[in-house]
């Protein structure tokens, strides 16, 4: 494997990163040590009014053949997938397919009863109550679930864990829903519309939501888990082919032009925006202080998510007022990013 130094070099050659004697470059490296190597890796980016000033991969994208992770490296998102999944019901709303206060059994009309009250923005914002897909699936399950499949499941599921829109309770069926809604409401697939609506929009060219049998994703990051002193590839599950709540690959490089979009309104409007990024719900049953908008958490002045699949952890921060954003990608379960990314976010943020 090239040196880490030449490897810098050369990254920095080719995205245009600084590495300056002013720059905290030394610092950056020392924070994500434990993906550098020949193990299962990481992509690290830092924007900053508007710049990558880090776009660098640590690491191995693929063990088995050697292949190190760098800026295109494509990683399956996991749940930071909720907040493009939330960006398509928003367009559809200003297209005036459907509104945020339409009851969910308008669209899904096989549920329950007991789902009456639902609404989207109660989707959108884990207020729901819907049962978890994951703790009624058959036990044993080894063919992997799409959104569909977890709308029969849901069918049989005559309650809710509280009454819609009184309490917090993280979703996962919530968000596979909804990219049902966009397909009934769209009339495309939600690949489709994503990729029509969103990716291609934005140049977003290498992102995708996967589906066996489509298109193949390209620079693939492949997941692994550390077993028993190991890392073994543990790449896929029963519930990796649901989209909905997490099925997009991307890369950092995609992701910064994402970043930009949540600027201004070549994507979403100024009302819809605001709306994502306002507080809706107070977040409950995590270590972690913070609200929920549509697809962010909120913290103080940042907004962020986490991703976390077999195989996989994530992170995106974004500090909108400072003009500030991390992106940490990562090809293995351990160690979790967020305080990584938000450690990194301090270099660069205004001392005070």
């Amino acid at each position: 494997m090239r040196s880490h130094l030449l490897l810098i070099a050369m990254i920095s050659l080719s995205t245009g990163c600084a590495t300056d004697a002013n720059s905290p470059s030394n610092e950056v490296d020392a924070l994500m040590s434990r993906y550098d190597g020949a193990v299962p890796g990481a992509s690290l980016l830092v924007i900053q009014e508007g710049k990558p000033v880090v776009q660098r991969g640590y690491g191995l994208s693929d063990v088995e053949h050697g292949i190190e992770a760098g800026p295109t490296t494509n990683y399956r998102l996991a749940s930071i997938t909720k907040q493009f999944t939330a960006s398509a019901i928003l367009l559809l709303a200003e297209d005036g397919k459907l509104i945020l206060d339409d009851r969910l059994r308008h669209w899904l009309p096989s549920l329950p009863a007991a789902d009456d009250p639902i609404t989207l923005r109660h989707l959108l914002t884990h207020t729901s109550g819907l049962i978890d897909y994951e703790e009624v699936m058959p036990d044993g399950s080894t063919e992997q679930l799409r959104d569909a499949d977890v709308l029969r499941l849901l069918e049989s599921q005559n309650r809710t864990y509280f009454k819609p829109g009184s309490g917090y309770r993280y979703s996962n069926s919530g968000y596979s829903l909804l990219a049902l809604i966009v397909e009934r409401a769209s009339g495309k697939t939600f690949q489709d519309f994503l990729r029509e609506r969103i990716f291609l929009p934005l140049g977003m060219h290498d992102t995708l939501a996967y589906v066996h049998a489509g298109p193949e994703i390209p620079h693939r990051a492949y997941g692994y888990s550390e077993i028993d002193g190991q890392w073994t590839r543990t790449d896929q599950s029963p519930t990796s082919a649901v989209l909905g709540d997490g099925g997009i690959y991307s890369s950092i490089e995609d992701l910064a032009k994402w970043d930009a979009a949540l600027y201004d309104d070549r994507l979403l409007s100024d009302a819809s925006r605001a709306a994502a990024f306002s507080a809706h719900a107070k977040v409950a049953g995590e270590p972690y202080q913070a609200d929920y908008g549509y697809g962010w958490r909120i913290t103080g002045d940042s907004l962020w998510h986490s991703g976390e699949t077999i195989g996989f952890r994530n992170v995106i921060v974004r500090y909108p007022q400072q003009h500030l954003t991390v992106v940490l990608l990562s090809n293995r379960n351990d160690p979790e990013p967020y305080a990584t990314a938000t450690a990194i976010a301090k270099l660069y943020l205004p001392k005070e």
